[in-house]
């Protein structure tokens, strides 16, 4: 069956959907209503506004750049569901942290001698939290999915994060501070209760030793993963996807504040409209597949991101703010000229990004052996990290060297392109491959 409806009704699959919408939900509540309250509450600098939101992205980023060799080799060698329990119950001590980090911000105490710090702590450590979930979440479907169900699995796990991310990012730009601060934490326990009821998933392959050396465990597993081609074309294509999210991720706060003169609630509806459009993308390729998966459709989708991207940028540049100097609420923002082009190059930049990104995680689960995906996705993950930071890195420059924020946005746009040649690589060695599966320890 390829239809994904049946699968919500699983316990093989319900429980942990729920679990991974949750957690994304509490990602982006926490990170939001922490970068929109600094961005609008306490600087009053675009340069430091920019700065601070790549800070945040990057110290996000980071755990998954050293820890994601360990988080994979535990994925594949111990049972996914207790790791699942044990990483949801750390998760309500990190929001106990970020929420009285928040809190403490609100009330003015120690802003940024202590509140900020508590609250990028905590932001590093749900990115801890969130490089060892990441490669259980994809490599537990084919183990408690049938094979026509992967595509579809993977497809409801992206739209239900993105609908999460959706939520989430409302909530922050629309509720006070304080409400998100006891938020974070009310989530991170219902959350546990959701991960605990994630049916046993034990390892597909005998224990073996754990390198804890996180250089030498990331590197050799990089290696071991890349020498595939179809495998190293998969995890390319997905880096350059998510180093143009995370500069146009980073860009949305200040860009929503700084050149369209609009609210932090306009920046959560930029989010907002993002999400969904992910969530669009996400269902719309399994239809397209029927079931199938393939990176059939992945060039001219990333290649449409591109021109979205493009014309994103020109939108901006031919915006007007309105007299008067005080930000645009959303009735005033939605009622400007040029919002509604704004919004639906938007939408475009986010369904075709979700075309494109999501036969390629289905494509790395199910090309290589079962006992074997969490240590790709968790190899995808370093990669991909990395060109995150590189992103970050690239976003912070550009804003020192004094590069307007709306021109940044065609770097993005440029990178469209070598994701569309590299997915092109990929559809052809797919084809000369059809059928055949990786074993990456052979």
């Amino acid at each position: 069956m390829t239809t994904s409806t049946h699968l919500v009704r699983q316990r093989r699959f319900l429980p942990l959907f729920v679990t991974q919408l949750l957690g994304a939900f509490n990602d982006n509540l926490y990170k939001n209503a922490m970068v929109l309250y600094v961005v609008y509450s306490i600087y009053s600098s675009e340069a430091a506004e920019a700065r601070f939101s790549a800070i945040a992205s990057g110290l996000f980023i980071l755990p998954f750049f050293l820890l994601s060799a360990l988080a994979g080799q535990l994925a594949d060698m111990r049972d996914k569901a207790k790791i699942i329990r044990l990483v949801k119950a750390c998760e309500i001590g990190i929001m106990l942290v970020g929420g009285s980090g928040l809190f403490l911000a609100w009330q003015g105490i120690g802003v940024q001698t202590f509140a900020i710090p508590l609250m990028l702590l905590a932001l590093l450590a749900m990115g801890v939290h969130s490089t060892f979930f990441g490669p259980i979440k994809y490599a537990i479907l084919p183990q408690h999915l049938h094979g026509d169900e992967v595509l579809a699995g993977t497809g409801l796990v992206e739209a239900g994060t993105y609908i999460a991310i959706l939520a989430g990012t409302i909530l922050a730009g629309w509720i006070p501070v304080e409400i998100a601060a006891a938020g974070v934490v009310l989530t991170a326990i219902v959350g546990w209760f959701a991960g605990r009821q994630v049916p046993p998933a034990p390892p597909q392959v005998e224990g073996q030793p754990l390198d804890f050396h996180v250089i030498r465990s990331s590197v050799a597993l990089v290696r071991m993963t890349m020498r595939h081609p179809r495998v190293f074309l998969a995890i390319a294509a997905i880096s350059f996807f998510w180093t143009v999210g995370a500069v146009l991720f980073i860009q949305f706060p200040p860009l929503a504040k700084n050149v369209l003169g609009a609210s932090k609630e306009v920046a959560s509806l930029f989010l907002v409209v993002f999400s969904i459009g992910i969530a669009i993308g996400s269902v719309s390729i399994n239809a397209l597949l029927k079931g199938t998966v393939s990176a059939k459709y992945s060039p001219a989708s990333v290649i449409a991101m591109g021109l979205f991207v493009v014309a994103f940028h020109f939108v901006c540049r031919s915006w007007i703010e309105p007299a008067g100097g005080k930000l645009m609420d959303v009735p005033t923002f939605v009622a400007h000229p040029h919002a509604l082009p704004l919004l639906a190059c938007l939408l475009g930049i986010a369904i075709a990004g979700g075309m494109f990104v999501v036969p390629l995680y289905a494509f790395l689960t199910t090309v290589v052996d079962k006992s074997e995906t969490a240590r790709t996705i968790a190899a995808n993950n370093i990669v991909n990290s990395g060109a995150m930071v590189v992103g970050s890195v690239i976003a912070v420059g550009l804003s020192a060297a004094g590069v307007a924020l709306v021109d940044q946005l065609l770097l993005g746009a440029g990178m469209c392109l070598i994701s569309a040649w590299l997915g092109w690589l990929l559809y052809r060695a797919e084809r000369a491959h059809m059928g055949e599966i990786e074993h990456l320890t052979e």
